[in-house]
């Protein structure tokens, strides 16, 4: 139980520094803030209100885990190497490909709940 509170701790620690210092974590907890009331308003059921909120909420998993990555490689080296550019790059990639995932979501829900069903 220990174990459990003191990686609780590290997790608040975590968000604490991110939520303040990192801009993109700032903006994407700012797009989940924008995201949950809009999402209770396009969403025509619970499922699909949890599908577009937890879109958002993935993304700042991503983000999270591509600034964990950023960090490892600063305090590995700041001088430039293709390993540490590849795992940068890898990080940011993963962040793209998770916009592109999130926006895919929201505008195929948005058609179905205002194209399909008014028709």
């Amino acid at each position: 139980m220990e174990r459990l509170w003191k990686a609780l701790l590290n997790s608040f620690r975590a968000f604490r520094r991110l939520s303040t210092s990192e801009k993109a974590v700032q903006q994407e907890l700012g797009l989940l803030i924008v995201a949950l009331p809009v999402a209770w308003f396009i969403a025509d059921n619970w499922d699909t209100y949890f599908l577009l909120v937890l879109s958002v909420v993935f993304l700042i998993v991503v983000e999270v885990l591509n600034t964990a990555v950023e960090a490892t490689c600063n305090a590995i080296t700041r001088e430039f190497d293709k390993d540490i550019q590849l795992a940068k790059d890898s990080g940011s990639l993963a962040v793209l490909l998770t916009i592109i995932i999130v926006v895919s979501i929201w505008i195929v829900t948005i058609y179905d709940v205002f194209v399909t069903k008014a028709a």
